[in-house]
């Protein structure tokens, strides 16, 4: 990508982003093209990160395991649906993940968490999380009960309206109380470890990044 054309994405970028400076704006979209690899920009082709190189990310860099969630940050970071992050898509979404205010990552996690969309999450969803993300222990006893123990003890505390799963209402208002509630269902953020170690490398130097 030419200077001019690189200096001109970095400025729309960093206008409608958030929470990045422009330096550091440059420095995800050089390592964006790092990521895709060097392909030529084709009419009808879609540039981008696809789900194996996206999810490989997550693992390595910040250590993300469940298969399950580490799709639903795809989809979250892919606002398009076209299967592909687009730069932009990255930009953004990593502007959320690395420095969102509890408002956004309120509202990213939850559509994380609400699996098939609807607004809602509910008890089957919370079952489907947990078993996920739980460590499978070698024990007698029928593991799915211990979960549907966990689901009606998190409704217990996060379902103010009882109606038996969480709408967005209740999501945000549990959270507020009680801030550890934002990944209650399976990490899909990253932690503040892994965080600082990759702004610190891809913001003293993209091309030298390595997530293998």
């Amino acid at each position: 990508m030419n200077r001019k054309k690189l200096q001109k994405l970095t400025d729309t970028l960093t206008k409608s982003g958030k929470h990045f400076n422009k330096f550091e704006v440059k420095c995800l979209i050089t390592l964006f093209y790092n990521l895709v690899g060097d392909v030529a920009e084709r009419p009808g082709v879609v540039t981008g990160l696809d789900r194996n190189v996206f999810r490989n990310i997550l693992h390595v860099t910040f250590g993300m395991t469940d298969d399950m969630i580490m799709d639903r940050v795809f989809r979250g970071f892919d606002k398009d649906n076209d299967g592909c992050i687009s730069v932009s898509e990255w930009v953004h979404g990593l502007s959320l993940f690395l420095r969102g205010t509890l408002d956004e990552k309120m509202k990213y996690c939850f559509e994380v968490f609400d699996l098939n969309g609807d607004g809602f999450i509910s008890k089957e969803e919370m079952f489907h999380m947990l078993k996920n993300s739980l460590l499978k222990q070698p024990s007698e006893e029928d593991p799915d009960e211990g979960i549907k123990d966990l689901v009606e003890i998190t409704l217990k505390k996060m379902d103010h309206d009882h109606d038996g799963k969480l709408s967005f209402v209740d999501y945000e208002k549990a959270v507020r109380e009680e801030n550890l509630l934002l990944e209650a269902f399976g990490p899909c953020l990253p932690d503040p470890k892994s965080q600082m170690e990759f702004e610190a490398q891809v913001f003293k130097d993209p091309h030298e990044f390595n997530d293998m």
